[in-house]
């Protein structure tokens, strides 16, 4: 490729690993993807990690991306990070980590979100401020529980940031975060659109510890930095775009705008299990995020922390491959292994029923899958419904999903969501939507377009058609059963 093409980088620094995408800025092609991997450490509810970790792999992921692609260093002209939402990273007064970053799904914060959501008026004026009532998963719920456990840590920080952000300022050198992102703190008032200056006085956050807001994630914000250039090999004057969270950027790379309730609402099967729906509507429902998009519209979006993990986790138990499963029949699943985000669940563990000595390893499997996709899919009947639209209706049953994230590859997870949605199904052909939306981000800063308008015509978003199966009632009505029967113990 010729130095004169321009590339662009989208990076995807999510839970567990990094990814890099080197795209042809004018074409939307794929010309290489760099991975490396990072760790997460904790037990009993925690969920750390060391967000050097995070710099070194976004490192080594974009510079095997570039060296895989084989295009000059040159022809590199923006760069674009997509985080994993939520996660409190402290920096002290050397402008370094000053302990591990706390995750979205460390849930020891459940009592510090409990006791926020009943200050300033209680879980309506929150929606009315940030769109989000405080669950574990927020950041200000991390911080206020910071400042209870450990104190003097507190005290000391000298500035705080979500991992997206700091990712972008050890790149460019700006203090920066964006609507999108910025809406998963419960600091950050989507209706006003800044930082919510009640909440912050309420958890003892001094807004000079924050970042500035870029007005969008496609935003230019500076060049690399030397050090940052020398650590991605690529030359100072490649542009740094503001970069947003993971789920913004998903809807990014799928095309998503604000025009109105998608045809497509979207399911992401990953770690979590997220549903979205881009509208300029803000629907206030306390079971949702009410996100802002990183155009400054809304995501609304529902997210369970059980998903493609804890299903792996469920085949490892039993000695299966993941693919190797069967309907549940008469077994039910609830794969809470690390509480439950939606419904609010945050202390749930696991439950298993209906076994017996007749039953097949391969549907205690299945009944995981179910578990978890019923899950899910129930979010998003709370978000339609949030959004006006009756679920059941068949005008509103008859769109298709968009299924989105690692589970879409694979292929018991699509039948599942399939057998238990009666919905059709659309699996976009390209993969890593994050990475494309993140590298579509950087588009924009380099050339000041609309970046969903980019995707859209790099056509990102588009896949084949799984028409619809029949619903299968019995086992979401058994799933359900189970759950209302479960849920007085799981809320111990």
């Amino acid at each position: 490729m010729p130095a004169s093409r321009s590339v662009v980088i989208g990076v995807d620094s999510s839970t567990q690993s990094t990814k890099a995408a080197a795209v042809d800025a004018d074409t939307g092609e794929l010309l290489a993807l760099g991975r490396a991997p990072h760790s997460v450490g904790g037990a009993a509810g925690a969920r750390e990690s060391d967000p050097g970790e995070w710099w070194t792999a976004l490192a080594a992921a974009v510079r095997e991306a570039v060296r895989e692609a084989d295009v000059p260093a040159a022809s590199v002209t923006g760069i674009a990070v997509a985080g994993q939402q939520h996660g409190l990273v402290t920096l002290g007064a050397d402008g370094r980590p000053s302990r591990p970053a706390l995750l979205w799904n460390d849930t020891r914060s459940a009592p510090q979100a409990a006791a926020l959501a009943a200050r300033l008026g209680g879980p309506a004026s929150w929606l009315e401020r940030t769109g989000s009532v405080p669950v574990a998963s927020m950041t200000a719920a991390k911080w206020q529980w910071l400042r209870e456990h450990e104190p003097e840590r507190a005290e000391a920080v000298r500035a705080v940031r979500l991992p997206h952000d700091h990712l972008t300022e050890l790149l460019s050198g700006a203090a920066v975060t964006d609507p999108g992102d910025a809406s998963g703190t419960c600091w950050y008032g989507t209706a006003t659109g800044a930082y919510d200056p009640d909440v912050l006085d309420l958890i003892g956050l001094d807004p000079a510890l924050l970042p500035a807001v870029a007005p969008s994630g496609a935003t230019r914000v500076g060049t690399l930095t030397p050090a940052a250039a020398e650590a991605l090999g690529l030359p100072r004057t490649v542009a740094v775009a503001a970069g947003t969270g993971d789920n913004m950027a998903a809807a990014v790379g799928l095309g998503l705008g604000g025009a109105g309730l998608l045809d497509h609402p979207v399911v992401s099967l990953g770690t979590s299990g997220t549903v979205f729906a881009a509208t300029r509507a803000r629907p206030a429902d306390p079971g949702l995020a009410g996100f802002a998009a990183t155009d400054g519209t809304y995501l609304p979006l529902g997210c369970t922390l059980n998903c493609t993990l804890a299903v792996d986790r469920f085949a490892t138990l039993l000695g299966l491959d993941r693919e190797d499963a069967a309907p549940g029949g008469g077994v039910v699943v609830l794969p809470y292994l690390d509480g439950e985000r939606t419904p609010d669940l945050p202390h749930a563990a696991g439950l298993v029923t209906g076994l017996r000595h007749g039953t097949d390893p391969r549907a205690v499997l299945g009944a995981a899958y179910e578990g978890a996709a019923y899950t899910v899919l129930r979010a998003l009947d709370g978000l339609l419904a949030a959004c006006g639209l009756d679920p059941a209706a068949p005008a509103v049953r008859d769109r298709p999903l968009r299924l989105i994230g690692g589970g879409a590859r694979g292929r018991t997870w699509t039948e599942t969501v399939r057998r238990l949605s009666g919905r059709p199904v659309v699996v976009p052909a390209a993969d890593e939507l994050v990475a494309l939306g993140a590298a579509a981000l950087a588009a924009g800063a380099v050339t000041g377009a609309d970046p969903v308008a980019l995707a859209t015509a790099w056509g990102t978003g588009t896949g084949a058609l799984l028409p619809p199966v029949p619903r299968d009632e019995e086992t979401w009505d058994r799933i359900a059963a189970v759950l209302a029967a479960a849920t007085p113990a799981l809320l111990r």
